[in-house]
């Protein structure tokens, strides 16, 4: 019997790459490939594969965002670039990740960790997990941070939750919040508004601007303390020179 398995990531070559470590293991099928995590979610949902190759950091959802719309959570094999705190959480509680770039030897164990969990029917056991791990991600060390904003729009209330939104701008009394899909005002100063959101999940480069951390694709360093900043989207940010610190702690963190 197959394996059958959904590749997910944002960029052709990573997923190729998968597909290549895969041709040995004739046990394994890929049924589908997804870009994003909205087309993530709808391949899970329609094709219930046994186990799903997701990576963390992409445009619209992260991998975390993906597995919280789901009702059944396949098994998860996580792929990404960065060995941060949830992963770590990852490496003793989930079925596996996979740091980029992974070898053959590194794909063949993975399989065969998932191969087994698989074997001891333990789902119920990995969707406690994950939900644990939600709880976690949330508390974020025990402070409890904003995780939406609620705007007033066309005499409806809308939500825009934190992970999809790729930065914010201040515009006079107000900030712009930048989604994929569209921008919206929201009532705010950008100093109240930093000391409510996660410095896990964002930073700020700029008096005027903060960044969505799993939305930048690289960071270099200008001159004078200035830094270029670019996004998965090809926006690309000049930092300001008092935000040094900010970005100095943000490239440790991911090991840069």
């Amino acid at each position: 019997m197959k394996l059958r398995c959904i590749i997910i990531d944002d960029e052709y070559l990573a997923r190729q790459r998968v597909l290549k470590l895969l041709e040995k293991h004739r046990n394994v099928l890929v049924v589908a490939e997804c870009r994003n995590g909205k087309e993530a979610i709808e391949s899970i949902k329609l094709k219930e594969p046994d186990f799903i190759f997701l990576d963390v950091q992409m445009p619209d959802l992260n991998g975390f965002s993906v597995l919280k719309r789901l009702d059944k959570v396949p098994y998860v094999i996580f792929t990404t670039a960065y060995d941060s705190f949830a992963l770590k959480a990852f490496e003793v509680n989930a079925v596996d990740y996979l740091l980029k770039p992974f070898d053959q030897e590194r794909m063949d164990t993975s399989l065969e960790r998932m191969i087994s969990l698989k074997k001891a029917d333990k789902t119920y056991e990995l969707r406690n997990i994950l939900d644990n791990l939600f709880k976690e991600l949330k508390q974020d060390g025990g402070v409890n941070h904003r995780t939406d904003f609620t705007i007033k729009k066309n005499g409806r209330l809308l939500h825009v939750d934190t992970e999809d939104i790729i930065f914010m701008k201040s515009e006079g009394n107000y900030l712009e919040l930048h989604t994929d899909s569209a921008k919206h005002l929201y009532r705010a100063t950008m100093n109240a508004i930093e000391n409510e959101l996660s410095a896990k999940e964002f930073v700020r480069v700029h008096r005027s601007l903060m960044l969505n951390k799993r939305y930048i694709q690289g960071c270099f360093y200008l001159s004078n303390s200035y830094y270029k900043i670019k996004l998965k989207t090809g926006l690309e940010f000049t930092s300001g020179r008092s935000y040094k610190t900010n970005i100095i702690s943000y490239l440790e963190e991911i090991g840069g």
